[in-house]
């Protein structure tokens, strides 16, 4: 007997692609996910593309799989995919220490970060009058 089937968070409209352990710190992450935030999934994939980040190509990455998972896995029109969310998160920290003066010595912290990334399918007529209002 196995457990019951995890009901599902997002909506019927709605997909996901999650990728952790970064190796990156959640805040420069973060400056890149603000790049693609509420944007059509074309126009953020472009974004990351020509991006001078080092992050960017896993950021990208981590995009294409959520289009992809929503083209695949929920029959969504790829052509209409909005990214509605770009979250990032905290992961582990990852401590090593420096030889400074003195015989003292000094820590350094590598941070790590999650990301999660959510694509939607929003209609054509939405997306025309919120272009038009901006």
């Amino acid at each position: 007997m196995s457990k019951p089937k995890h009901p599902r968070t997002l909506a019927e409209t709605e997909a996901q692609a999650v990728t952790r352990n970064l190796r990156v710190s959640p805040r420069k992450l973060n400056l890149v996910a603000a790049l693609i935030r509420n944007k059509p999934a074309a126009q953020a994939v472009a974004t990351l593309t020509f991006s001078k980040r080092r992050i960017a190509h896993d950021v990208k990455k981590t995009l294409q799989s959520a289009i992809a998972n929503a083209e695949n896995n929920h029959q969504l029109d790829v052509d209409q995919l909005v990214v509605v969310r770009a979250e990032v998160g905290k992961s582990i920290v990852m401590r090593r220490f420096h030889a400074r003066g003195r015989g003292r010595s000094s820590r350094i912290e590598k941070f790590f970060s999650h990301l999660k990334i959510v694509v939607a399918e929003k209609a054509a007529e939405a997306e025309t009058t919120e272009q038009k209002a901006a």
